[in-house]
């Protein structure tokens, strides 16, 4: 085992010495030590819970024939964290996180990983160490918030509910008393919130990816189904740490992050997968690129709209079949879904299709009724988006597909917020956020407030927004972000001016604005120099580092 080398031999007996001053016994050194690596915060809802299943995990460990070693990582709330200088922090902390597993797993010389992360940079975050070491690893998410119930609509609702209703009170559509009630209703307890935002997105891609058992994306936090769930990865992580494997590189590969893909866009997850995916790819020595996420949403219909985009929850997928059920209504026709690709079960990802039940033919469509005939989410090409834009086009009004509008520019989110609620913004208008890339911002701030206010005032649709930043998974509209290069490294929508006319045809994956190439060299000439916001700390060091968006920010080496 890996352990022997804090463990065996007459020169550890220093290391013994120090395991049993933690409470382990001479019997233990002949188990394999699993890592437990727990996201645990007391104030953010996804992980208030976690010291729980922290606890409920290690005894299950133990009674499973293993050491169980539980540490921790960081855990940024983007909800909390959202709209203010904070969000600057957000993105960063998934390298910070992967950092911390490379770090701990390493030096105690752990035989496996059992991660247990909940919400959206600390799921990608833990991959991405786990990658780096190479050890056996399952991941047993916190799992998803039920949804609240909205005061006035008596409808289901969310986090995004809440962001909304600040656009809805601010032009006079909901007083401030109806705001106060949506949100003292809308996040009724533990869990990542409730729609198919970026954390539950991730967790469920976790599950297609082979890294996850089946249910760990959609079964509630406080289900009590999940118990049984952090028993059985509890067992299995046992065992493949006895087996030595298979190893996270063994699972995620070419096929499997095809699988992941597909069901994304069966399923129209957040923007957010994107960047993360790609970030994967690249630790696990995989070639993926945004051309090949456009060619798996052209081949995968589009049968399960969850909220932002949808009336359904997390909790209605489950009750529908899960993961399992909408990859197996798509196995028929997914040009890009390999059924013999090997998960932490034990058991081929076609097996674990075998056994899916679909219950609810509204959730989970069937292939004759799809929402469209291609993917919930697309990569925008053109002369805004050299290297590339992502939309959540499964978010996008009909109406808002081909849209053709006048630029109003917005230097920061905080910026754009302030112009928006305070009736900048008009119908026709483009909004065009910039300097939020992952060197401008820097971090690459999430863009729920602006966009939740568009939505909020009623301009859904007829306001379109761009931005070199990233979005919520909470965010819908025809929100176009990550575009590449950012305005930091020269990218074109930093010369954007307001009045020039910017065009987005989703059908077509095109976002260009209508200038002409003297007069973006004449700009391009004009421009100052760009000086970086932040100096000093982390983030200065962050700015420095980080690469393009089109490469899933990832730090360079």
């Amino acid at each position: 085992m890996i352990s022997d080398q804090v463990k065996t031999g007459k020169e550890r007996a220093p290391h013994r010495s120090l395991h049993f001053a933690c409470g382990l016994k001479r019997a233990d050194l002949k188990k394999p030590f699993i890592g437990i690596c727990n996201s645990y915060e007391s104030f953010v809802p996804g992980h208030c819970h976690l010291n729980l299943v922290g606890a409920f995990l290690k005894k299950a460990v133990e009674e499973a024939g293993g050491v169980a070693m539980e540490f921790n990582t960081i855990a940024v709330c983007d909800g909390i964290a959202m709209g203010h200088g904070g969000m600057k922090y957000s993105l960063p902390s998934r390298e910070l996180i992967a950092d911390s597993v490379e770090t701990v797993a390493r030096a105690h010389c752990f035989d496996a990983l059992l991660c247990v992360p909940n919400c959206d940079k600390i799921v990608p975050g833990m991959l991405i160490g786990a990658l780096r070491v190479n050890i056996p690893t399952i991941f047993a998410s916190g799992g998803p918030m039920a949804p609240g119930k909205h005061p006035v609509t008596q409808k289901d609702s969310d986090l995004n509910s809440v962001f909304e209703a600040v656009g809805a009170e601010s032009v006079g559509k909901i007083t401030p008393k109806e705001l106060a009630a949506v949100e003292e209703t809308s996040c009724p307890g533990c869990g990542s919130c409730s729609g198919m935002f970026t954390a539950n997105s991730m967790n469920c891609l976790y599950e297609a990816l082979g890294l996850a058992l089946p249910g760990n994306g959609t079964v509630l936090a406080i289900d009590p189904k999940r118990q049984e769930l952090y028993r059985a990865a509890a067992r299995r992580i046992v065992q493949m740490a006895k087996k030595g494997g298979p190893l996270p590189k063994e699972l995620v590969t070419r096929d499997s992050l095809d699988n992941a893909l597909t069901l994304d866009m069966a399923m129209g997850g957040s923007t957010n997968t994107v960047l993360h995916t790609l970030a994967i790819a690249r630790e696990a020595g995989v070639d993926f690129s945004l051309e090949r996420m456009n060619e798996i949403s052209a081949a995968t219909p589009y049968i399960c709209k969850v909220a932002p985009s949808g009336p359904y929850h997390v909790v209605d997928v489950d009750r529908a079949g899960g993961v399992m059920g909408i990859l197996k209504r798509v196995a028929a026709t997914a040009k890009f879904l390999h059924l013999e690709a090997p998960t932490v079960s034990g058991k081929t990802l076609g097996a674990q299709l075998k056994a899916a039940r679909i219950t609810d033919d509204d959730v989970i469509r069937p292939l004759d009724n799809p929402y469209s005939r291609d993917g919930g989410l697309a990569v925008l090409w053109g002369n805004l988006a050299e290297r590339g834009s992502v939309v959540k086009k499964g978010g996008v009004a009909p109406s808002m597909m081909v849209f053709t509008g006048k630029a109003i520019c917005f230097d920061s989110q905080e910026e754009a917020c302030e112009g928006i609620l305070g009736g900048k913004v008009k119908p026709g208008h483009v909004v065009v956020i910039r300097y939020e890339g992952p060197k401008g911002g820097p971090g690459m701030q999430e863009m729920l407030a602006p966009t939740s206010y568009i939505i909020g005032q009623g301009l859904g649709e007829s306001v379109a927004l761009i931005t070199d930043g990233r979005f919520s998974g909470a965010t819908h509209g025809a929100c176009v972000g990550h575009v590449s290069p950012e305005a930091a490294e020269g990218g074109l929508i930093g010369l954007v001016r307001d009045g020039d006319e910017i065009m987005i045809d989703i059908p077509r994956r095109a976002i260009d604005v209508k200038l002409a190439k003297a007069e973006i060299a004449r700009r391009r000439k004009a421009q100052k120099p760009w000086t970086p916001r932040i100096k000093g700390g982390w983030l200065e060091r962050y700015a420095r580092f980080v690469g393009n968006a089109s490469t899933g920010a990832s730090l360079k080496a």
